[in-house]
């Protein structure tokens, strides 16, 4: 099967979400989103406001953060490891227990001891006073020689819940609540550990429905672990015709599901609409991927020196249909309620026109709305045909 790379991208952002005429939002919508997106990216910077709300913010219309808390409160998601820190759906509960029978097995996360004694007793204190945060295992040494400080403790419940004998049963601002994990996940939840063969044909199922189309590197990100299981599961399902091979111009072999690709070139073109997206949303985070079939060559600056920077400090991609067109670096003073455009930067050779200046300004209240502010200031830096709108 042959794409071209307009197609592509028509594959990719529908896959994603982002193709236009959503559903209103409801919690059956954002529980759909969250599935089919296989898991939503937790970070803590908070520019303008964390990046699993604004991942779901953007395809999700309406959306507020007490949304997903009711979704974790009626278990319909969970925390846990992808790439990195996620929401993950709870349909898929059972293939997260391929890692934690990983890690239980004697492989630490972070960090190269493993302390028994303080996991017994991290343990046996939730078990015994219900949900804690790690604050609850600050103390205050009264002799020397104590084994428990704040800082084994904290160790210790990052370890079990990477081993699944703990999970999180709620934050309160940014701070994990732990519990044990069976008086987290609902009754009936699968916990048959799923085989290899059967945690990489997930990987790659999951990977498909959510981009549409994918290659190996893409379905193993930052999971060195399963790059072999997902190669031989790869040859599997398209012997067994379960996924097809597909070329995009010169840009490679990648896989996906033909009856999945066909419906979507079937139905509606990619709406002429903006998406602000956060720098760690599902359809930026490979930054290989967004260059080769977008031509946006992206980076998060944060993590970069000052001086250095190009486009400022957390900048924001910007899609206008199926292009990204620009960069946006805001930031929310939630003091003062005010949302700051620090810059604006079109890229090469593209020039906002009004429509595109309608539309930006619309989903920029949106989002400025959505991070506790009510006035925006654009700099100097910003074009006049978007400057003048504010």
């Amino acid at each position: 099967m042959n794409l071209s790379p307009s197609q592509a991208r028509q594959v990719i952002l529908h896959s994603q979400g982002l193709g236009g005429n959503v559903a209103p939002n409801l919690e059956g919508r954002l529980e759909q989103v969250v599935e089919n997106l296989g898991y939503v990216q937790i970070d803590t910077i908070s520019v303008i406001t964390r990046a699993h709300h604004h991942t779901l913010w953007a395809r999700v219309p309406g959306y507020q953060e007490e949304n997903l808390n009711r979704l974790m409160q009626h278990k319909k998601v969970f925390e846990y490891w992808s790439h990195a820190a996620s929401y993950l759906p709870m349909c898929d509960y059972r293939f997260s227990l391929f890692r934690k029978k990983m890690y239980a097995s004697g492989i630490v996360h972070w960090f190269r001891e493993d302390n028994p004694k303080m996991k017994k007793y991290v343990l046996q204190r939730i078990r015994a006073e219900g949900p804690l945060q790690s604050r609850d295992f600050e103390f205050v040494r009264k002799t020397p020689g104590n084994w428990y400080e704040w800082k084994p403790a904290k160790r210790a419940l990052e370890q079990l819940f990477m081993e699944g004998a703990l999970m999180v049963a709620e934050r309160k601002g940014f701070q994990k609540v732990y519990d044990l994990a069976e008086r987290v996940y609902p009754e009936g939840t699968g916990m048959s550990v799923p085989t290899e063969t059967q945690f990489c044909e997930h990987l790659i199922g999951r990977a498909i429905d959510a981009n549409g189309l994918v290659n190996l590197p893409e379905i193993s990100y930052l999971r060195g672990h399963a790059r072999k299981g997902v190669q031989h599961g790869i040859k599997q399902l398209v012997k067994d015709g379960l996924i097809s091979e597909l070329t995009v111009a010169t840009k490679g072999i990648y896989y996906g599901k033909k009856e999945q690709i066909e419906k979507i070139l079937a139905g509606p073109r990619i709406k002429k609409q903006v998406h602000l997206l956060s720098p760690f949303d599902n359809a930026v985070i490979q930054r290989k991927r967004l260059a080769a079939f977008f031509d946006f060559d992206y980076l998060i600056e944060c993590y970069v020196p000052e001086a250095k920077r190009k486009f400022g400090y957390f900048c924001l991609p910007v899609l206008y249909g199926d292009r990204f067109v620009a960069r946006l670096d805001p930031k929310a003073d939630r003091a003062s309620k005010t949302f700051y455009i620090h810059s604006f930067f079109p890229e090469k050779g593209w020039k906002p026109d009004a429509a595109f200046a309608r539309e930006f300004a619309g989903k920029l209240k949106a989002l400025a709305a959505f991070s506790g502010c009510d006035a925006i200031v654009a700099c100097k830096e910003v074009p006049a045909v978007v400057r003048k709108l504010f």
